[in-house]
């Protein structure tokens, strides 16, 4: 009975929450937010600078996120190199004092906590004031003095406007006391009389700027900050250090970001505008609109999509009947959705619509995720179709669980934290050993090195990133895993396709064959050698141009080169893995019946105690890793994927049923990867992407909801267009080369002369 109810509950889900239904709420939601976050930018005031300086909330110890923008942590290079033609004076009482040290410490870390008097200095490009302390103390609070204070601000509020004029004015609000360690000396300054203060201030300071152009600007930003810091206050007055370093930080970010523009501090950066080859672009999709519209108005052109092909074997399901020729409106329909999603893109991520915050890591906001993840992907589970070993539904949900990890691992700044960095380094590795086992098999079967099917599988991995570089202005190598699959896709075909092209059918003719196909894995792994302990070859190999245009990130190879030699044995394993899986198979050495386990009793259970006794090595090495470039080191040697496979398909239970949830999202794993840059974290994955302002887990919940429909959608568009534009007649294909050719030649002169984006 109650697998029966299991069962009818998640039929019952599946029926009335398809996807296509939620891809068009995911559309409402996105038209809603734009209007909501166009509303609020233009009517409820205040831009990111702003908000810097007013608003914000601790996300942990030290860690101060400003509303809705992101605040970067300035070093010592930075700061020196945005102030260098600048003169900066503080002027105030102990307070603002504490201030300066604060600001001091960004620029000069060594600089103790004295100086020289200076007199007659030069006018200031820069003025960070604020008094009333003293004010308060010297006249026990008096109402006489708040009033003469008042005069005395409005006397010097023309002066400080005429600074405005031709440099940057802050105010600095006065902090809140804790009255009860207060000395008795200062007892008369209590938090009352401080608002006070801070009400006159901002009411004479706003009253008069309101006809000028420049503005005296509030920093309140360490105001709110000291509200949950000053019980840590020693003396009651003076802030604790940690918030001190809040507002000198801030100030560093509204002085310095516009000019430095660091990815990861959006607060007060103007946006560029939009290059050439982004204007492009836009015409071309625009174009592909119209010209669907216009085939639309003048019929209807239905035509049937084609099953998704997989990255690894291209095998499609065999439709009962034909299907329906595709009419001349599905190339351009499929362009106009891609249009609207790549304006999507934009605005999340390169225009000035949507907030951002930066990422804070805690264990929770890691590992609570991931147990909800995991019971999801048990509650759908389904009986496999077939229980060969690694068959396709188990391949899918590994892939699946994996992307779902990863992409909790970035959006909650889990790279922090080592052990659980190098369990996700085990899962890129395995992306790229199931890139190898897949692509060797499907030579090794099928021995199918035709044009066509090279172009499909470039095709398939490369047209978003290829479609994203353009819209979002970024290089190719910036999209690290898509040129690594890539690259490792062109260097298997390679191995496999020359000269002797070894098969199964041939191979089954004479043993030695096999060892012919060892020697050919053997000169890979001598060649993999070579470039891994050759730094300086690699970097001249692919430092040549036009190769450098894909490899090279931010003028420098050592990215590509860092990648690349940090699991530059996981595509050999999975290749070697799948020759001897195939021969064992083909010799009818596994049982891999239904139930069956793979090997007899006595042999499964000591390789599963073998596998399991690995994991919990490597899990214990990880942990005691102290420096991730030290476990970076050992990671290229050290592999646990082939326990996870004993673990996972010697049991025959365990080969015959498999996750539908992980398998669904395994399908669409390569979209999520690269979507998940702009639409789902933000400012290139330094952030994250903020439509629901003030209420994080809400936010989350319908960020993702939008990015998994966006992938998907992708996904189709991308099967759509792999079809439509490569042709299975070898003359029309290589005329289509030849074009695609000239307008990548095209494309690469364009960009050429592009300077990078600093700070990228």
């Amino acid at each position: 009975m109650a697998v029966l109810a299991y069962s009818l509950g998640k039929r019952e889900i599946n029926h009335h929450f398809t996807i296509k239904n939620a891809k068009l709420i995911s559309l409402v939601v996105v038209i809603l937010l734009l209007v909501f976050h166009t509303a609020l930018r233009y009517y409820g005031g205040g831009d990111s600078c702003e908000r810097l300086l007013s608003t914000g909330r601790y996300l942990g110890e030290n860690v101060w996120q400003p509303y809705g923008c992101m605040m970067h942590k300035y070093k010592s290079i930075e700061a020196k190199t945005c102030l260098a033609e600048k003169r900066v004076a503080f002027v105030g009482d102990s307070r603002i004092r504490q201030l300066f040290y604060a600001f001091i410490k960004i620029i000069d870390p060594e600089q103790r906590g004295d100086g020289n008097k200076v007199e007659g200095s030069a006018k200031p490009d820069v003025v960070i004031l604020g008094a009333a302390t003293w004010s308060i103390k010297l006249h026990s609070g008096s109402s006489e003095t708040l009033q003469q204070y008042k005069v005395n601000l409005t006397a010097i509020a023309v002066h400080l406007e005429k600074l405005a004029d031709h440099g940057e004015v802050y105010w600095v609000v006065q902090e809140p006391v804790n009255e009860q360690v207060l000395s008795e000396n200062r007892k008369m300054i209590t938090n009352k009389q401080l608002e006070l203060y801070n009400d006159a201030a901002v009411d004479v300071l706003n009253s008069s700027k309101r006809n000028s152009r420049s503005r005296v600007k509030l920093l309140a930003a360490s105001r709110q900050a000291s509200l949950e810091t000053i019980t840590q206050s020693d003396d009651g007055l003076h802030l604790p250090e940690s918030t001190r370093n809040v507002g000198a930080m801030v100030l560093m970010n509204s002085l310095c970001n516009k000019l430095l523009r660091p990815i990861d501090g959006s607060c007060c950066q103007t946006l560029p505008p939009p290059n050439l080859l982004q204007k492009l672009s836009a015409c071309f999709f625009v174009g592909s609109a119209v010209v669907f519209l216009i085939f639309h108005v003048l019929g209807n052109n239905h035509h049937r999509r084609p099953g998704p092909p997989d990255v690894e074997s291209l095998e499609e399901k065999k439709p009962a009947t034909a299907a329906a020729p595709l009419g001349p409106k599905a190339p351009f329909q499929a362009l106009c959705r891609m249009g609207i999603i790549m304006s999507y893109f934009y605005l999340c991520d390169r225009a000035d619509v949507f907030m951002k915050e930066q990422k804070f890591y805690t264990h929770s906001t890691f590992f609570i995720p991931l147990i909800y993840i995991f019971v999801l992907g048990v509650f759908y589970n389904e009986n496999s179709k077939e229980t060969k070993l690694l068959n396709r539904e188990q391949t899918d949900e590994w892939k699946g669980w994996m992307q779902l990890v990863i992409l909790i691992y970035h959006i909650s700044g889990a790279s922090a934290f080592i052990p659980v960095y190098m369990h996700v380094r085990v899962l890129v590795a395995a992306y790229l050993f199931q890139t190898g086992y897949g692509h060797f098999s499907f030579f090794w079967l099928k021995g199918d090195f035709g044009l066509y099917r090279v172009c499909q599988v470039l095709f398939r991995l490369n047209f978003l990133v290829l479609v994203l570089c353009v819209v979002m202005d970024r290089p190719y190598q910036f999209y690290y895993f898509v040129p690594l699959v890539t690259f490792w896709f062109v260097v298997i075909y390679s191995t496999m396709a020359m000269w002797p092209q070894i098969l199964q059918k041939k191979a089954n003719g004479s043993g030695l064959w096999h060892l012919g196909v060892l020697a050919k894995l053997l000169g890979l792994l001598l060649f993999i050698c070579i470039f891994a302990f050759s730094q300086g070859f690699f970097e001249r190999i692919f430092s040549i141009w036009p190769i450098s245009t894909l490899f090279e990130l931010n003028g420098s190879i050592h990215e590509w080169w860092f990648r690349w030699k940090l699991d530059r044995f996981a595509v050999i394993h999975g290749m070697l893995f799948a020759f001897i899986y195939l021969v064992l198979q083909k010799r009818q050495v596994l049982s891999e019946g239904k139930g069956e386990a793979l090997f007899s009793p006595k042999i499964s259970n000591l390789l599963i105690f073998l596998s399991v006794v690995s994991f919990i090595t490597y899990s214990i090495w990880a942990s005691s890793c102290k420096t991730k470039a030290e476990c970076n080191e050992m990671h290229p040697y050290i592999s646990v994927m082939l326990s996870f496979i004993l673990i996972r398909n010697i049991p025959g239970y365990a080969r015959s049923i498999y996750s539908s949830f992980f398998a669904w999202f395994g399908k669409i794993s390569l979209e999520l990867f690269i979507c998940q840059y702009h639409i789902w974290l933000a400012a290139d994955t330094k952030g994250i992407l903020v439509l629901i302002p003030g209420n994080p887990s809400l936010n989350i919940m319908v960020s993702t909801f939008i990015f998994v429909c966006v992938a998907h959608e992708i996904s189709l568009i991308t099967n759509d267009l792999a079809q439509m534009v490569i042709p299975k007649d070898s003359v029309a294909l290589l005329k289509r080369l030849g074009a695609v050719g000239l307008l990548s030649l095209v494309v690469l002169l364009l960009a050429r002369g592009s300077q990078p984006i600093p700070g990228a």
